[in-house]
């Protein structure tokens, strides 16, 4: 029943028996009696009393959907309102929902071209720094090289110095341009990369541990991709931010054949109350392209986890039930 006709059948039911009680052997006096009174008052509180019923269990829904809206977030996907409560209120919440989910795959497409874009910005870039860049770097170092034969003894520590500082500079182009276009993602696997990445923060001052088995389920290039740039976030945050010693990536397949799940554990001070950044932000967006559960939760003994959970693609689950039925 809607709330209009709930209210109204109730205003009604009291508008009659009130009628029926004037038209009936029901008598007030003047002045009003005690006894009198007594029943008008009753009357009312009873007819306020329902009012307030109906009231209550008609407009929950509707505070339950307020707190929903108030907390929803696009980019942490979570459980919608329970359609229940009056035709209204319960055609409200499912209109609601529906639009929550519109939004939601409109947001996930948007990233995804977004994502796409920058991630062909990143290989634009990362071409030029090596093509370029990197090419007259070199091109500088040999010219020096060539000078260090021919300056006189007093000089030769200077170009020396120039020597170690473009060598220096070309080294960090090259490592910037690694970070820009994961190459050994393409050539080598999603193993191999994330190893190669645990190895290269580990140069940086910061003790990775990684466990990445080599006979992991295949995966989509999109989600490979992903999972790539979200342990590089991670580890990237944890050099930069957390003030930690020792991080662990571990990359283990899920029971079932149902995915993947990734795992960046440092031990350094944690999220705290702080608000979420832009990296913790990106990492959600890249989560929702390909369908994937990202939380951030504290780890065991401190420091934080962020863990990334990617299921199988379908084609390959259905494939895998086809090929296992006689």
């Amino acid at each position: 029943m809607s709330l209009f006709w709930r209210i109204f059948s109730l205003n009604a039911a009291g508008l009659v028996v009130a009628t029926a009680l004037l038209l009936g052997p029901v008598t007030v006096s003047t002045p009003v009696l005690a006894g009198e009174a007594l029943v008008l008052l009753a009357g009312l509180a009873a007819l306020l009393a329902g009012n307030a019923v109906v009231l209550r269990i008609g407009l929950t829904p509707l505070h339950r959907l307020g707190r929903a809206m108030s907390t929803a977030d696009l980019l942490v996907p979570g459980t919608r309102p329970e359609v229940s409560g009056p035709a209204e209120a319960a055609q409200l919440i499912a209109t609601y929902n529906t639009m929550l989910d519109r939004l939601q795959a409109e947001r996930a497409a948007g990233a995804g071209r977004a994502l796409q874009a920058q991630e062909r910005e990143r290989h634009r870039i990362a071409r030029e720094l090596h093509d370029e860049v990197g090419q007259t770097l070199t091109a500088v170092l040999l010219q020096l090289k060539r000078v260090a034969d021919r300056v006189p003894g007093e000089l030769r520590d200077e170009v020396t110095l120039a020597q170690e500082a473009t060598r220096a500079g070309l080294d960090e182009i090259r490592r910037i341009a690694r970070r820009l276009r994961p190459g050994v993602l393409e050539e080598l696997g999603l193993a191999s990369a994330l190893r190669s990445l645990a190895a290269e923060f580990t140069h940086h001052g910061l003790t990775v541990q990684h466990h990445i088995p080599g006979d992991l389920p295949p995966l989509a290039p999109e989600a490979e991709l992903v999972l790539y740039r979200v342990a590089q976030e991670g580890l990237t945050n944890t050099a930069r931010h957390a003030d930690a010693a020792r991080a662990a990536l571990t990359l283990h397949p899920l029971p079932g054949d149902a995915g993947v799940e990734l795992l960046v554990r440092d031990d350094g001070t944690g999220l705290g109350t702080a608000a979420e950044g832009a990296g913790i932000r990106g990492m959600r967006e890249r989560a929702l392209l390909i369908g994937a559960e990202i939380h951030f939760e504290p780890a065991p003994g401190g420091g934080t986890d962020v863990r990334l959970r990617v299921p199988a693609p379908p084609g390959d689950r259905c494939a895998d039930r086809t090929g296992d039925s006689p």
